[in-house]
């Protein structure tokens, strides 16, 4: 199970379209859903909420609950889904989160987490993961992140995903958790070198598969396994386009960011049919020409054509000839 490298599970973004979009940029790479309650798994419209293309795999489900059962039930579903993972969010510091008793909020309870471990690993075969921060609030993270590994791993945990940042649980909002904390890689270092039988992946901060493949690096005093990105590949895509190399020694040749836009006119082709908005699939390529000239004009025909023409993969073409045109009278 490779999680050399990782792209975050992201609310509001990693929905299946924005997925089958990443994996344009990299055969390799470990994708994960959004976040989904365990109760909405198994009470809500299963189709809408785990449906996914073959294309995705690896391909993880990240479910977040502290009920053992209730997300017992959510984890098999997810397998017979045919899900290559149970990640389980202990992360998560949003106010609506905490009040569910779920998220990073759990990392004060590592016993119940390590139970809810137990009850999933006894139904599923497939891996159950857990990503999680170093620590929350006042509490010391040398001390709540290893309490919190050990109590969990010994339920039968090998592969923790470590936002390397505390979660402030009180007066900061989802953002400013991911921005206001200071990072401490060393911590996530520490638990490596304290039990290097365990997988462990670096999360936080991270804007590059060049800098990831760095800070995991021996040179840093220990290796790590892998790493993990979010906003960064949100906000500019194609920034990963050679993550397969650098990662996974593998040399297949690199699509441009046309090619890329071209298939993905197929796929808009395909969702039409299958009444999906193509805004719905648009909004996640608003960053592909990020740094290129013409990438306003852009993210500005497609936030102001899709939305409008939720039908007409017509949209997607004509901000191509757009930035086509652009480009070559600039040249």
């Amino acid at each position: 199970m490779s999680h050399k490298f990782c792209i975050a599970p992201m609310i509001d973004v990693t929905n299946r379209h924005c997925r089958f979009f990443f994996r344009k940029f990299s055969k390799h790479a470990r994708l994960y859903t959004e976040m989904v309650v365990a109760d909405s798994i198994i009470y809500g419209d299963k189709d809408f909420l785990l449906g996914f293309d073959e294309v995705e795999h690896p391909v993880a489900l990240q479910i977040a609950g502290s009920d053992p059962l209730t997300l017992t039930k959510a984890a098999l579903i997810g397998e017979q889904y045919g899900y290559d993972e149970i990640n389980l969010n202990i992360g998560c510091p949003s106010k609506r989160v905490q009040a569910g008793n779920f998220g990073a909020c759990l990392m004060a309870h590592p016993k119940l987490v390590a139970e809810c471990v137990e009850r999933i690993k006894e139904k599923i075969k497939i891996p159950v993961t857990i990503k999680c921060r170093i620590g929350i609030d006042d509490h010391n993270p040398d001390e709540m992140l290893t309490e919190f590994v050990e109590t969990t791993k010994n339920a039968g945990v090998s592969t923790y995903i470590i936002h390397a940042r505390k979660a402030m649980l009180d007066g900061l909002d989802p953002k400013q958790n991911r921005e206001i904390p200071p990072l401490d890689y060393d911590i996530v270092r520490m638990i490596k070198r304290k039990w290097p039988e365990l997988n462990i992946i670096l999360n936080g901060g991270i804007l590059s598969p060049y800098e990831g493949k760095k800070e995991i690096s021996k040179s840093k005093g220990i290796e790590l396994d892998g790493v993990m990105l979010g906003r960064a590949v949100q906000e500019n895509p194609y920034s990963i386009i050679d993550v397969d190399k650098i990662f996974f020694n593998d040399d297949k040749k690199l699509p441009s960011r046309i090619e890329i836009v071209e298939e993905m006119i197929s796929y808009l082709e395909i969702c039409v049919k299958n009444n999906v908005p193509i805004n719905i699939v648009t909004q996640n390529m608003f960053g592909l020409f990020h740094g290129c000239r013409g990438a306003k004009l852009w993210r500005s025909y497609l936030s102001h054509e899709a939305p409008r023409r939720r039908d007409d993969p017509k949209v997607l073409k004509e901000a191509l000839n757009q930035i086509i045109s652009f480009q070559n009278q600039a040249a």
